[in-house]
């Protein structure tokens, strides 16, 4: 297992491979060694490879790197989670470029039934905070896992609720394990650890430059069922998270503010285009989501009473022990063809039996 990790470790230290290449790579050859010990002229006939990127794979010094890279990550209790690892957040795996390699340090499941991120300004006024820790206070039955980024303002007030109302959360960072950034919030990842965590896509000894924080907005994005903007300006963080949420096909909700306050204006502009749903509480977020508990209860009912055809008994089978299933599962679990399975689908819907959620993804009831 070790020699496994160190080679899915050294294959993201590669420069050029990309994560939309490397998963072509690893498609190809049947694992991340694999693709070190596969023949040159192989390689130099797929889709994306040249001469420089095969000549990288050769790389002593990658190797050398990957090897300091494990010796930190077992000393510091980190787990190397590589995309095609069962841990791995699998909201974020259905995302074409979702990283191949996150660390995580925590005990929070990355796959629980509902996760929300929740983001905004690192200048939060008072309605923002009165704002987040309600709408989580009042989600606190739910048990859902809060994502953020860990930043001041927002990000550290939806931290800071959940571990309140003793909700998971998960801290996604724009840097290496070797820190925590800003250093004001290194007490409060310490307590996240508890009940939650910290996860990046960074090696260790990569410092939070700038431009390392719109990849760190893409995973937020990318775990969440739903993404939360509470106060943002026009132009930021929040912002590009949304959009990128939108991408992904995730709902996003937004908390309308004053008109002329400048960190209303991200918020109101986001409903105004469209682009995300006017809530005023969790009550909102669990309408838009289907999160009540009076849906599951008319689906275990209907389930009772009714006979599944074949297809309809292939599709629910690709469930097995998964609430929550996405389309491409479904496709490849089953040997039905696309319209049929989306007839099959819908049929399931009508009757309670499933339902569909954001990001093309199900959910069975």
């Amino acid at each position: 297992m070790a020699n496994q990790k160190l080679y899915e470790i050294a294959f993201t230290l590669v420069p050029g491979i990309g994560v939309v290449n490397g998963k072509k790579l690893v498609a190809y050859c049947g694992g991340a060694e694999a693709v070190f010990c596969e023949d040159k002229n192989a390689l130099l006939s797929i889709s994306g490879m040249n001469d420089n990127i095969v000549k990288n794979l050769g790389s002593k010094e990658i190797l050398l790197r990957a090897e300091q890279e494990l010796e930190f990550i077992e000393k510091n209790e980190i787990k190397p989670l590589f995309y095609l690892d069962p841990d791995y957040p699998k909201r974020l795996q259905h995302c074409h470029d979702s990283p191949l390699m996150l660390y995580y340090k925590g005990n929070a499941d990355l796959n629980v039934e509902k996760a929300i991120g929740v983001v905004g300004t690192r200048n939060i006024t008072d309605y923002g905070r009165y704002a987040v820790e309600k709408i989580i206070e009042d989600l606190s039955s739910d048990n859902i896992l809060i994502v953020s980024g860990l930043a001041y303002g927002v990000d550290a007030a939806a931290h800071k609720s959940a571990l309140k109302y003793d909700l998971a959360t998960v801290g996604v960072l724009g840097h290496g394990l070797q820190t925590i950034y800003p250093a004001e919030n290194r007490k409060l990842s310490l307590k996240m650890l508890e009940k939650g965590g910290v996860l990046t896509e960074f090696i260790s000894g990569k410092k939070p430059d700038k431009e390392n924080f719109p990849q760190r907005n893409r995973v937020v994005a990318g775990m969440v069922d739903c993404l939360l903007v509470v106060e943002s300006a026009l132009k930021g963080g929040a912002m590009i998270t949304a959009e990128i949420a939108n991408s992904y096909d995730r709902e996003v909700f937004a908390l309308p503010g004053r008109i002329g306050d400048i960190y209303s204006e991200g918020c109101n502009h986001l409903i105004k285009a469209n682009k995300a749903n006017l809530i005023t509480g969790a009550a909102d977020i669990r309408y838009f989501m289907r999160w009540d508990v009076e849906t599951k209860i008319v689906a275990k009912q209907m389930r009772m009473f009714r006979d599944f055809s074949d297809e309809e008994q292939k599709v629910i089978s690709v469930f097995n022990s998964n609430n929550i299933v996405h389309l491409d599962d479904i496709i490849v679990g089953t040997d039905l063809s696309p319209s049929k399975i989306a007839s099959v689908l819908l049929s399931l819907e009508f009757d309670g039996v499933l339902t569909a959620l954001p990001g093309k993804r199900y959910q069975k009831l």
